[in-house]
């Protein structure tokens, strides 16, 4: 069985220059939100391409129906998965992500597959990875393990979208 049978796909992001403007602009045309803002992130632990840097990031994470999307911003030119993709100033998809129950297995098959681990994070009592999938999606893939914060988390934040109204504020912050 490969993963893509297994899970189904749970989030979509893209690198954004404005995640205000980017918000903004998916409510407005699709009537994705409300987006919940966290400002430079910092993770508990961290790991890119076998080093300890971090890049200075804010993240969006809104649902348009069962779907989340996620908005990132790089503030910085630190080497990571968004650069490996994006010079600063440049915008598109950048991943999709998968929320697992057995983290340590669909990533060891992503490694027989043959692909790349790009970053590893601990942060808001989550493990996430991401697998330099270009070759076959045109972006990473991340696996997200599902603790129960997590889960409850992402609960909350489908439901805001589930009472989300045209009109109401596109951003809620975090």
């Amino acid at each position: 069985m490969t993963m893509l049978q297994h899970y189904d796909f749970f989030q979509e992001a893209w690198l954004v220059n404005d995640l205000e403007q980017a918000c903004d602009r998916w409510n407005t045309l699709y009537g994705a939100g409300p987006f919940f803002i966290t400002e430079h992130h910092k993770a508990d632990h961290f790991t890119y391409r076998g080093t300890n840097q971090e890049a200075d990031v804010s993240y969006a994470f809104g649902y348009l129906g069962r779907q989340m999307i996620q908005f990132i911003v790089q503030h910085d030119d630190t080497p990571s998965i968004y650069r490996d993709m994006y010079a600063a100033g440049e915008e598109g998809f950048h991943h999709v992500g998968l929320l697992v129950n057995d983290y340590e297995e669909e990533k060891q098959r992503l490694f027989d597959l043959g692909f790349e681990l790009a970053t590893e994070l601990f942060a808001d009592k989550a493990r996430a990875c991401y697998f330099d999938t270009r070759t076959v999606n045109g972006g990473f893939t991340e696996l997200h393990d599902d603790p129960p914060s997590i889960l409850a988390a992402f609960s909350d934040w489908r439901r805001a979208h589930e009472l989300h109204r045209p009109g109401d504020p596109a951003i809620k912050r975090r």
